[in-house]
């Protein structure tokens, strides 16, 4: 939907997720110690995470670790899913990710998706969007997602999944997964994702 809203905004599209599983995907290459925050933040630097922003590219941009480009099946494989949110909780990982994601929003007019953008990495944008969804409407559409990758995977499992990430997001020390104040909140449980984007496109309009 971040994308589709992009795309009718015609400005930039970035997913900055896609950042902490690349991070993830080259933890589980090299071994390292996801508990460790330090050593993920050095393997950030050492392997060069990078964001080419790109219209044309099945994500919407294009992501590289370690001057190897990665695909969407890499990003949402079960394993990094597994680990992602324990990745993304560190302090330092997330500083080094957010002054990339500040640099990338400084260029210009883009639509930023992620977990703490309203809150942390850009408190002063001029419209943010809390976008919920009941749990098992999440479910549904991440089984299309990860079909539409080649992933099989099991609902019940994914279900748990979901679940703990939230719970992980919520109750983390460093930007904790919660609404902006100013946050325009939209339940998209019972509306299409079309719907999410009029809706969207309708406020970013009367700014």
């Amino acid at each position: 939907m971040a994308r589709c809203t992009a795309r009718r905004l015609n400005v930039l599209y970035l997913d900055t997720g896609a950042m902490y599983r690349a991070l993830a995907y080259l933890a589980l290459q090299t071994r390292t110690d996801v508990d460790n925050g330090a050593a993920l933040a050095r393997l950030a630097v050492l392997m060069s995470i990078a964001v080419a922003l790109d219209f044309s590219a099945p994500l919407g941009f294009r992501i590289f670790a370690g001057g190897d480009e990665l695909d969407e099946r890499k990003l949402q494989s079960n394993e990094v899913t597994a680990i992602v949110s324990t990745v993304a909780a560190h302090a330092e990982v997330r500083a080094a990710m957010v002054d990339a994601q500040r640099r990338i929003a400084q260029a210009g007019p883009v639509v930023m998706a992620g977990r703490d953008i309203g809150t942390v990495v850009l408190p002063d944008a001029p419209v943010k969007i809390f976008l919920t969804a009941s749990v098992p409407a999440r479910i549904a559409r991440r089984r299309a997602q990860f079909e539409a990758a080649g992933v099989d995977i099991d609902a019940h499992r994914l279900g748990e999944e979901i679940e703990e990430r939230d719970r992980l997001d919520r109750t983390r020390a460093i930007s904790p997964l919660a609404p902006a104040p100013d946050a325009h909140i939209i339940d998209s449980s019972e509306i299409t994702a079309s719907q999410v984007v009029d809706e969207i496109c309708a406020i970013v309009a009367g700014v």
